[in-house]
């Protein structure tokens, strides 16, 4: 199991979520962030010293798969997100030691299987 957290341009949201329920990657979090990464620094001076002061509105997703998944999970983030621009984000992915279901107390990979549509 791996966790897979990409960082991308806001705009490019819709276009990552439509690849990845594509390619069957429905399970994710999506948060609102903001970060700076290989872009130039912007400095000003405040009251002599140097300040940064760019930092960029990105969204992180995080996302839990099975082996099974982590290529296509990547090349479908990869695909989405990439403009050819300096900033475009980062995609890590990180071994997941564990995963529990809190409702049925399931692990792991059983835990990261999409349930049936319940109807109540």
């Amino acid at each position: 199991m791996r966790l897979i957290t990409a960082i991308i341009r806001p705009e490019k949201l819709e276009d990552v979520k439509t690849a990845l329920f594509a390619a069957e990657v429905t399970g994710m979090t999506i948060l609102r962030v903001a970060g700076h990464g290989g872009e130039k620094i912007a400095l000003e001076t405040y009251r002599g010293a140097p300040m940064v002061y760019e930092f960029h509105e990105k969204i992180q997703l995080e996302i839990a798969v099975s082996e099974p998944f982590v290529a296509v999970t990547v090349k479908a983030i990869l695909d989405a997100a990439r403009t050819g621009e300096v900033g475009d984000g980062k995609i890590f992915v990180r071994p997941l030691e564990q995963v529990i279901r809190i409702r049925t107390g399931e692990l792991d990979n059983e835990a990261l299987t999409p349930e049936p549509m319940r109807h109540h």
